[in-house]
């Protein structure tokens, strides 16, 4: 099974200067974990995670001063659409992180998290779909 199988395709791209307040609510909003942070100055992609949002509120900082940017990871490991979702594990394995933005022709195309490959290798085990909770399975 390749990425593109998997991977979520309403990718939620953001700013630099959004607030991690503005962040975390557009998030929860679209129920993701993560967003694009497109710096237009720099034309250079990042990612912003819930992981970032809660570390930072965590050490104290004021989520409506803190700016994307100042928490955005800029050392992203991208992901092809044509990569399998073992290629996509291992990386994300070997950089100890949840999301790998994909990036088809050097357009971001999708995000998988770990989320959406236990999915699919569950789904292909024969697991059945879980009614109660859309995208998950009963096991």
């Amino acid at each position: 099974m390749l990425v593109r199988d998997a991977m979520t395709t309403l990718v939620l791209t953001i700013g630099p200067t959004h607030t991690l307040r503005q962040a975390a609510c557009l998030m929860a909003g679209r129920r993701v974990g993560a967003a694009v942070v497109f710096d237009t100055d720099t034309s250079g992609l990042g990612i912003l995670t819930e992981r970032d949002v809660l570390n930072s509120v965590g050490c104290g900082q004021d989520p409506d001063r803190e700016t994307a940017h100042a928490h955005t990871t800029t050392a992203v490991v991208f992901a092809s659409p044509d990569w399998t979702l073992e290629e996509a594990a291992g990386a994300m394995t070997r950089g100890g992180f949840r999301h790998l933005i994909v990036l088809d022709d050097r357009e971001p195309v999708g995000i998988v998290s770990v989320r959406d490959i236990v999915r699919c290798w569950t789904l292909a085990s024969g697991a059945a779909p879980d009614p109660a909770r859309p995208g998950a399975v009963a096991v």
